[in-house]
């Protein structure tokens, strides 16, 4: 059942806003990503140590935070306010994630739980096994060794890709499905960057994600222009275009709209753990239903153009 029906809307001749939009939003990014020094990475790049702990009430984060300004460590003070601190799926439970320092110390977490355990005497439990829910460590070679493995699978994708799409369709559609796919990462890279989020490991399984689902709104686009273009001789390649994409949008918003709908209650109700994962699945949802129409579909127009 189709819930649009018989839309003629002309999309390429509004791919100048699409531009626009695309461009602003972009620079937007660059310029955020800019003045950070670049993505802000989580302890799975940079290394560092993360911890959680559990309490027997819950604990106010702006308290949490105050007590992790002042951490004496072998008789030096560290404010490690300033690190990653939130709820961990309870208002009892509280994950600290704290980045890698140059001065190397030894046993830190054990070091801050028991500060913490000190300044919530009253609310932390005595035994280790009920007041520590985790301790993870990632070394900074892991850490760099993780950046260049992430970027791998990124680039290794948009690679194949290109030579899957080469094959099935055309040239020109393969390059406007990577500025497509290329457009959804850059843009949500920047609204992560302009929100101040941290970039880590489900970060960019998030993106990949992305990636495929923006490729599948694009593919099935295609897909209808190849077909349009073989029995539709008599209109224009804009006109064909046109065409495909108002035969597929209904398909392309039912889908858009139940993907969204779930990454929503995922970000609404999924908890602290999952809640990057699903904001960027939310902001993916929506810049890969655009790009489909507004840049895959421009860029193969004009493509086609020049080669006539």
């Amino acid at each position: 059942m189709r819930i649009i029906k018989d839309t003629n809307i002309q999309f390429m001749s509004q791919y100048k806003l699409g531009a626009i939009l695309s461009g602003a939003v972009i620079i937007l990014g660059i310029v955020s990503l800019i003045r950070a020094g670049g993505p802000l990475l989580s302890i799975d790049f940079k290394g560092g140590t993360h911890l959680a702990v559990h309490f027997k009430e819950p604990v106010d984060i702006n308290e949490f935070r105050s007590v992790m300004s002042n951490v004496n460590i072998d008789g030096e003070s560290f404010d490690f306010s300033k690190a990653e601190i939130k709820l961990f799926g309870s208002p009892q439970d509280i994950s600290v994630r704290i980045p890698h320092m140059d001065q190397e110390l030894d046993n830190v977490a054990q070091k801050i739980i028991s500060h913490l355990r000190n300044s919530f005497s009253g609310k932390a439990s005595e035994s280790d096994s009920d007041f520590i829910l985790s301790i993870e460590k990632v070394g900074p070679k892991i850490g760099a060794e993780l950046s260049n493995k992430a970027v791998l699978a990124i680039v290794s994708a948009l690679a194949l890709i290109l030579f899957y799409i080469s094959i099935r369709f055309e040239f020109n559609f393969a390059l406007g499905a990577i500025a497509a796919l290329a457009h959804d990462v850059f843009v949500t890279l920047g609204i992560f960057s302009i929100m101040g989020y941290e970039i880590s490991l489900p970060i960019i399984a998030a993106f990949l994600t992305i990636v495929g689902y923006s490729l599948n709104d694009t593919i099935v686009i295609f897909d209808r222009i190849r077909e349009n273009i073989k029995s539709m001789k008599r209109l224009t390649y804009s006109e064909v275009i046109d065409k495909s994409i108002n035969d597929s949008l209904s398909r392309t918003i039912v889908t858009s709209i139940t993907t969204f709908i779930v990454v929503l209650i995922l970000w609404l109700f999924g908890g602290e753990v999952i809640n990057l994962f699903a904001f960027a699945m939310m902001v993916g949802v929506v810049v890969g239903t655009y790009s489909s129409i507004f840049i895959a579909c421009p860029l193969v127009l004009r493509l086609h153009t020049k080669t006539q």
